[in-house]
């Protein structure tokens, strides 16, 4: 540990409407700055070893925002991944047993999402997620992804709202044959032989995937237009 981080930036934000008509989601700003760079601020507090973006929608946009930085960025041409395929792709570049993924639409009110994952991990886990119990959830709608349990481990459920936030051992994903997959079926497998590890998160987590998220996550980070 710390080990390396994988940023996903590569989705369409079909979600985001006209506001990802010129721009890749991670580059819509919220409260003055890109969606990327409130992951970034996080991610740049726990020093990891290496830091990887992947980018396919507007990759350029992308590539020249981390231009000259210690990011690195994967272009996923001519197909997208999906997140278990763009971890895969990018583990020559991650050079890192254990790795943290983030999505970058969302912001965080409470303790550094990464700090904390880092200080439950053990050698023995495969994969550790983040959830947030829904009184906590800001700007999202839906019936919730998994239950988390007093010991630690997590199976499907409505009890909480998965962050987007993860620690997971890379062989989960490096000996998969497929080349695009969702993570899901990684975690699918992991609770199907009680392996799914999750903890809940004590902060205040807000869904910037969609437009209204915007005004929402300002308004939780107290942000002043003017």
């Amino acid at each position: 540990m710390p080990g390396s981080v994988m940023l996903f930036a590569a989705g369409f934000g079909t979600r985001m409407g006209h506001l990802t008509k010129d721009r890749p989601k991670p580059l819509v700003e919220v409260a003055g700055k890109p969606l990327i760079e409130h992951a970034m601020d996080l991610v740049r507090a726990v020093h990891p070893d290496r830091i990887v973006a992947n980018a396919h929608y507007k990759a350029d946009q992308i590539v020249k925002h981390f231009a000259g930085t210690e990011v690195r960025v994967n272009v996923e041409l001519p197909d997208i991944l999906d997140t278990g395929g763009g971890l895969k792709a990018a583990l020559p570049m991650l050079e890192s047993d254990v790795v943290f993924t983030m999505n970058t639409d969302a912001v965080w009110d409470g303790p550094n999402p990464l700090s904390l994952l880092q200080s439950v991990w053990t050698d023995d886990m495969q994969a550790l997620l983040l959830c947030v119990p829904k009184s906590q959830v800001i700007g999202h709608t839906g019936s919730g992804d998994l239950d988390v349990s007093k010991d630690g481990y997590g199976s499907w459920g409505t009890e909480t709202i998965y962050s987007g936030v993860q620690l997971i051992h890379t062989d989960c994903v490096s000996d998969t044959p497929e080349n695009a997959f969702s993570l899901k079926s990684v975690w699918e497998k992991l609770e199907s032989q009680d392996a799914l590890r999750a903890i809940t998160y004590p902060g205040r987590w807000c869904d910037v995937g969609h437009p209204g998220g915007i005004a929402l996550a300002e308004k939780m980070l107290g942000f002043d237009h003017v």
